[in-house]
């Protein structure tokens, strides 16, 4: 199957998918799995082939993400169980107030995935986000959103991120000019200003709407006010301690980033800096951390308790993979590539719907980002875009698409709605639509940009 045909089989399939985990209550797993194994069949993929296709999706999940997420939520425990991860709320929350949990979560979102992917950044963070609600009694949800906002905006606009970097080498080059990365990397922070405030705006809004499984056990329950927490830890850590399971990978990824843009090859750097090594460092400091608050003996039951946790979040996450493998594997992406000139007519809009389209069809950001640049670098002069500051235009043109929209098939989209405890439901509610309002603003503010350069 190719053409409208196959496009209409997405929709429909995507459509069954989210009736059968919302109305229905399938679980998440089976009806990803289930519908990616029907739309094989029905897009025409070889029947011997569909195994392969959906066994590379899982696997490929799994090593690109799975280890990431089973260290992140050891660190997290971690952090939680001494005292660490309230530290860190304190020490924020005297640096931006009680008031605005939601701003420092979008910013600090914002910062982290400069150099870090989005979805290890969420995993990273996220005990900050959950201390800083028992802190503030802010919402969970708002503050889900907020981060996920922060973490988003940068993975897909400013390198050193893959996509980015990739997008702004092939449009230079297919204008036959060095690539400013530089120049990248300054428009790119300019056009976040609007999905930053619109990202906040709809945290802010959709926290009022829904509700997390955390904040909906608590209002059945008596739970500790902040202050009984804090006493029943006795002393808390130092912040320097408590920050450094998360900082040091940070660090150690960001230097590792740094050095590849510059083009510098060190091998102890770029090992430290893979995120499974970095977070393993986060994961030892950690120990150490644990061990100063004489808590080791509780180490084995911890990362029981985390592997039993993480399991769920890891099939589901996987099997979104799967569909991802699935869509990919058919001649959906060839033909939206064959019917782009339909588009060409459209300016900045054009790689904008473009990478949207892919981005809609098949989950991950970075491969939209990289396919479009790849469909319109030899068309940059014929469309009018001949200047360094158009194709970087372009690249966070291109961006603002990419972010625009993620739901089931997109592996961070299970991260933010497992890790934020939100049912798969409210998470079409809130990362879904959430993506599309930070997309939108994201390309206001790219052509309101472009009338300045």
């Amino acid at each position: 199957m190719t053409g409208i045909p196959l496009l209409i089989a997405f929709v429909i399939a995507i459509i069954i998918m989210i009736v059968a985990i919302a109305k229905w209550k399938i679980h998440p797993f089976l009806s990803i799995m289930g519908v990616s194994l029907i739309l094989a069949i029905i897009a025409g993929i070889k029947l011997t082939d569909i195994p392969g296709v959906i066994g590379a999706g899982f696997s490929g999940t799994f090593s690109s993400i799975g280890i990431v997420i089973i260290l992140g939520a050891m660190v997290g425990v971690i952090l939680e169980k001494t005292g660490a991860a309230l530290k860190m709320a304190d020490v924020v929350v005297k640096l931006v107030g009680k008031k605005h949990p939601e701003a420092a979560m979008i910013l600090m979102g914002w910062i982290v995935s400069i150099p870090v992917f989005c979805d290890s950044g969420f995993v990273i963070l996220n005990p900050i986000r959950k201390a800083l609600v028992k802190r503030t009694g802010a919402s969970s949800v708002a503050c889900t959103v907020a981060l996920s906002m922060g973490l988003y905006i940068t993975h897909c606009f400013i390198p050193p991120t893959p996509g980015p970097i990739a997008a702004a080498n092939t449009l230079y080059g297919g204008l036959g000019m060095e690539t400013n990365l530089l120049m990248v990397m300054g428009i790119g922070a300019a056009c976040s200003i609007l999905p930053v405030i619109a990202g906040y705006i709809f945290a802010l809004f959709i926290g009022k709407k829904v509700k997390s499984k955390d904040e909906l056990a608590a209002a059945e329950e008596n739970v500790q006010t902040y202050e009984e927490l804090v006493a029943s830890y006795g002393k808390l850590p130092s912040a320097f301690m408590s920050f450094a399971p998360i900082v040091v990978p940070i660090i150690l990824m960001g230097l590792s980033s740094a050095m590849s843009m510059a083009g510098a090859n060190v091998g102890l750097i770029t090992f430290l800096g893979t995120p499974i090594i970095a977070l393993t460092v986060g994961v030892i400091v950690g120990i150490i951390l644990l061990a100063q608050s004489g808590k080791m003996a509780e180490f084995y039951d911890m990362t029981n308790d985390t592997l039993k946790t993480v399991g769920p979040i890891l099939f589901v996450t996987a099997a979104g993979g799967v569909l991802g493998k699935v869509i990919s594997s058919t001649d959906l992406v060839n033909f939206i590539k064959d019917n782009a000139t339909a588009l060409q007519t459209l300016g900045l809009f054009f790689p904008f719907l473009l990478a949207a389209i892919l981005k809609t069809a098949q989950g991950s950001s970075t491969v939209a980002i990289t396919t479009t640049a790849g469909i319109l670098a030899p068309l940059m002069a014929t469309l009018g875009f001949v200047t360094g500051a158009d194709a970087a235009m372009v690249v966070i043109a291109i961006g603002a698409g990419a972010m625009t929209v993620s739901h089931a098939n997109d592996s961070y989209f299970w991260v933010v709605t497992n890790f934020g405890e939100l049912e798969p439901q409210d998470g079409y509610k809130t990362q879904t639509l959430g993506t599309l309002v930070i997309g939108l603003a994201a390309m206001v503010n790219v052509l309101i940009l472009s009338l300045i350069f």
